[in-house]
């Protein structure tokens, strides 16, 4: 194990996400005659759906294209997907007839049909105006990189756009905040005159309808060299308030805050006018709402030599409507002076735009040198390029709206994005369990989650709800708790324990801890047999009923946790080590059918009412007249039984990640992985039947199938996600491979995954 360690130390950075969102679009019937090299440039078709985040930890994010375009502005606390505003840079070379194009590469063809108002002509788009014949992309996270090429263009062109990103310090990595730096050098002999200009829409604005010489409720203010979106709250949508401001470096600067004003495209057709001649257009702020703004930067370059302007981008959305989970009676945590909604963490450092603007300026070279430590030693490495791709990609989601964090700096996430909201909320635990990155590189956040979980989210009994309510605060326990997830958690205070080496911080939460030990003992294994034996809620949104490979790993994970955290503070472990060793023994002998571990369904003989009558009032089970027909002849609905369940010993993954040793025999983990491996893992979807949710994975892409049943006994209703891929699945069981020094069998998984997302 010890020459594998470096290996395996750097996979536990992997973001094993159950993504309902994502912003890389996979490809059901991929048959390419080329291919692109792992962790490589893009280009040609590649590029089509290439979006790089910028943003910071819970700020909000906008998305820099393969092409160099901007889109996914999603700046208001939560996704906006097809936020694709009018908004560009452009150069215009002067000469004996100028050039003038759009810093963007071809726009894809995918982008004419099928989005919003692509069946009007795409009216609201700048596609029509002329771009570079080229574009190639190449992401070294945080920063991504967009080469340009035309035949027309003597120059070598380059946009860099990157936010900080510091491992070690959350706060400087959650800025409302991002830059893009356009490069250019004159590869011609003669000296060149350019004019360089950002143009845009405001895009912040939310009432279109307001019309010139209205009340004034949105506009474009001035900036030092540069300006500002703004649009106001009102009464009954205050968070509409909202700022984003573009302003540069540079003090040949020139703000055109009011383009032309008029009908139809007048505004839109006069800016390219002003563009293609080269003009530098000076207008001030007008007293009401403007169509438009253009910044723009001349300069002049001899032969050879460079220029590079450093565009900033600061946001500032204050308020939002965000509240989730159902209030107790009386909320002891909240206050007649705290927010009713969520409100970001940079709105309590920042008072307004301005300050923003004013710390982006003062701190934007050494934020950048931070970040560009952490990007050169990131990539200072020989791992696989695969690797290397997987990690950075998932990195990331950090950046996206999938992560909040509230204004006293605790985070607050979801599982992923829909098109224009979050998905599934509460930092559910059984889906952050798969979550690597964030407690090693940025452990204090990561323990705002465990605080929560066990301050906030836990009452006297030791029931967590796995979904907590933002703003952060107790909530009714009106639903199961999830095992993985509580007992996960136990684990993960085990992980940030040994990150931290703070034993006081361990002591305060203890108390809570035992109780959540207790709870889980006492409602899934009241009888203590030492395995989970009650029915028990998890990841695919059903109970288990009988013991099974997949939740008993993870009891027996949070036992062990539960003795080594005890040994440190002098308590009484004695009942816990009992139980660990009763588990081990049951799962290693009745678990494993030799080959992998499976589940043992039952549902009689226990102290939980039949399936029928525990269904009566849970969410979406429906035990029809049909369903119990099945029930009789096979079991409770939504089981595995047989099955070789790629998640089955998720457990002992978990507690390897958390610092623990092995849990149970290493020659049956290591079957089960082989197992997995050998079943699971398909290179072709075309005839995999998926009833379910089939676009994570279908047609000629390969995948990790949740479960297979290689020896028969498939249920006729297994569990409701059975068929599908999972790509933080994918991700844990090619790190469990490389862990058990099966490295090849994982980087097949890796490389499998990855190539779905190549191209579209």
């Amino acid at each position: 194990m010890q020459s594998n360690f470096s290996f395996t130390h750097f996979i536990l950075l992997l973001i094993s996400f159950v993504l309902l969102g994502t912003l890389f679009c996979s490809n059901p019937n991929r048959d390419f005659p080329d291919k692109r090299n792992f962790n490589g440039r893009y280009s040609n078709s590649f590029l089509n759906k290439v979006a790089f985040p910028i943003g910071g930890i819970g700020a909000g994010m906008i998305c820099l294209e393969g092409t160099g375009a901007i889109s996914h502005v999603s700046v208001r606390n939560q996704m906006d997907f097809f936020h694709e505003p009018y908004s560009f840079a452009a150069l215009c070379i002067k000469g004996e007839k100028n050039i003038a194009k759009v810093l963007e590469g071809p726009v894809p063809d995918w982008k004419f049909f099928g989005g919003p108002r692509t069946g009007r002509g795409a009216d609201r788009s700048s596609y029509g105006l002329p771009r570079f014949e080229k574009a190639s992309f190449l992401a070294r996270f945080p920063y991504g990189t967009v080469t340009l090429q035309d035949s027309e263009i003597p120059m070598q062109v380059e946009i860099v756009g990157w936010s900080p990103f510091i491992p070690g310090d959350a706060d400087n990595s959650s800025l409302p905040i991002g830059a893009l730096e356009y490069h250019f050098k004159n590869n011609s002999g003669k000296s060149m005159d350019a004019v360089f200009s950002y143009n845009t829409k405001n895009f912040m604005k939310t009432n279109q309808r307001t019309h010139y010489g209205s009340e004034v409720n949105n506009g474009i203010k001035s900036t030092k060299n540069g300006f500002v979106l703004w649009q106001k709250g009102i009464e009954e949508n205050p968070e509409h308030e909202g700022a984003f401001a573009f302003f540069v470096n540079d003090s040949n600067s020139v703000v055109d805050h009011c383009w032309f004003r008029g009908g139809w495209w007048d505004p839109v057709t006069i800016t390219w006018k002003n563009i293609q001649e080269a003009k530098v257009v000076s207008n001030p702020p007008i007293p009401n709402s403007s169509p438009g703004a253009s910044l723009f930067v001349p300069f002049s370059l001899e032969p050879g030599e460079e220029k590079m302007i450093h565009l900033m981008l600061s946001w500032y959305a204050p308020k939002t409507k965000i509240r989730t989970g159902r209030d107790l009676e009386t909320s002891p945590a909240e206050s007649c002076c705290e927010s009713k909604t969520y409100v970001p963490w940079y709105a309590g450092k920042f008072k307004n735009i301005e300050e923003v603007i004013s710390f982006w300026l003062n701190n934007y070279d050494e934020l950048n040198r931070k970040t560009t430590l952490f990007k050169d030693t990131f990539y200072d490495t020989n791992l696989p390029d695969e690797v290397i791709e997987a990690v950075a990609a998932n990195l990331t989601i950090l950046k996206s709206p999938t992560v909040l964090r509230q204004a006293d700096g605790r985070l607050w996430c979801w599982e992923g994005c829909n098109d224009n909201s979050g998905c599934c909320s509460g930092s559910c635990t059984h889906v952050w369990n798969y979550a690597q990155a964030i407690p090693h590189l940025f452990p204090e956040a990561e323990r705002t989650l465990r605080e929560t979980e066990f301050k906030v989210s836990q009452n006297e009994t030791g029931h967590q709800v796995f979904r907590s309510g933002l703003p952060i605060r107790p909530i009714k326990h009106d639903f199961h708790s999830a095992a993985d997830g509580q007992l996960g958690g136990i684990m993960k205070v085990h992980r940030e324990w040994r990150i931290s080496g703070d034993t006081n911080w361990l002591k305060a939460l203890w108390k809570q801890i035992k109780q959540s030990m207790d709870y889980c003992i006492n409602t899934w294994d009241p009888k203590e047999k030492g395995y989970l034996e009650e029915p028990h809620h998890n990841t695919y949104d059903i109970e288990y009923w009988g013991p099974n490979g997949h939740c008993t790993s993870f009891y027996l994970g949070a036992l062990f946790a539960m003795t080594e955290m005890g040994k440190a503070l002098d308590d009484d472990i004695s009942e816990y080590e009992k139980l660990l060793q009763k588990g081990v023994k049951f799962m290693e002998n009745e678990l494993f059918d030799g080959e992998y571990f499976f589940h043992k369904i039952q549902w009689e003989g226990l102290v939980t009412l039949n399936p029928v009558e525990a269904a009566a009032g849970h969410w979406n089970i429906n035990y029809s007249p049909e369903a119990r027909e099945i029930l009789q002849k096979e079991g409770p609905k939504y089981q595995y039984g047989t099955g070789c369940l790629s998640d089955g010993i998720l457990g002992c993954w978990i507690a390897q990640m958390c610092g623990l040793d092995e849990i149970i025999n290493q020659e049956q983990v290591t079957s089960h992985l082989k197992a997995i491996h050998k079943y699971n893992l398909k290179n072709d979807l075309s005839d995999h039947v998926n009833p379910q949710r089939p676009s994570y994975a279908l047609g000629n892409e390969g995948g990790l199938l949740l479960c297979t049943w290689p020896k028969g006994g498939k249920l006729s209703l297994p569990f409701v996600y059975s068929n599908e891929v999972w790509t933080g699945i994918e991700y844990q069981v090619a790190s469990h491979l490389m862990l058990e020094c099966l490295v090849d069998e994982g980087l097949e998984i890796v490389r499998t995954c990855r190539e779905r997302y190549e191209r579209v």
